[in-house]
């Protein structure tokens, strides 16, 4: 399973790891520079872009992908390294198969891409470098468990918040739909841009159905115009 999982992601994070910020990104980042984001940004995803596009008050509540932990010491590094380090220590096994620079046939979300069992079949896992311990990308993957003191730092985001805006989620896992129900308790407003149902829909004081990038692009345009 783990020699499956660094293989899929070695083909997808050459690609992966070249995405940038879109509007929606920029947008949030102007909006936090003006202190309409004072409480915090609690972002779902794992690709580091809010961050990228120069958000300050995040809080990635399922981790990031561009890191490494070990579960041995718990020592990180950065998934850039473990690239190189992948790619130096399976030549071999780059050259037979042929998946050095191939476009990834179908890519994830989590940046990693569909391989068959031959294509896994010889990769060479390293190790961490500190302990020899078994290294992981620097997140929660589906079905584990946040972090404690993620969840109490966006607890407490919401609490501080005047609104809870939803850009993008359908909310449809627990760890990112309890804030809404948190900030409903609390009555704190909460709106929501999003195509499709989301889980909090019941929940809401105001819901925009429209992509949320085309919202956030006209609100960096108005912002850029003032």
């Amino acid at each position: 399973m783990r020699t499956r999982y660094w293989a899929r992601s070695f083909v997808g994070w050459e690609f992966f790891s070249r995405a940038q910020p879109n509007a929606a990104h920029r947008a949030l980042v102007a909006l936090e520079a003006r202190g309409h984001i004072c409480a915090g940004l609690i972002t779902q995803n794992v690709d580091g872009l809010h961050q990228a596009a120069g958000s300050k008050s995040c809080i990635d509540l399922h981790g990031r992908i561009d890191a490494v932990e070990c579960l041995g010491c718990g020592h990180r590094s950065s998934r850039a390294s473990m690239q190189e380090r992948l790619r130096k220590d399976n030549a071999a096994w780059l050259q037979s198969t042929g998946l050095l620079g191939a476009l990834p046939v179908e890519l994830r979300a989590d940046g990693d891409s569909q391989l068959n069992d031959e294509q896994i079949r010889g990769l060479r896992v390293p190790a961490c470098e500190v302990c020899g311990g078994i290294l992981k990308p620097a997140v929660t993957f589906f079905g584990g468990s946040v972090p404690n003191e993620v969840v109490q730092r966006a607890r407490a985001a919401v609490l501080a918040a005047d609104c809870l805006l939803v850009i993008g989620s359908s909310l449809q896992v627990f760890s990112a739909f309890r804030f809404a129900r948190q900030a409903a308790q609390e009555k704190v407003p909460i709106a929501i841009i999003n195509i499709g149902e989301t889980r909090a829909d019941d929940l809401a004081t105001m819901r925009i159905e429209c992509d949320a990038v085309d919202v956030m692009e006209g609100v960096l345009s108005r912002i850029i115009r003032s």
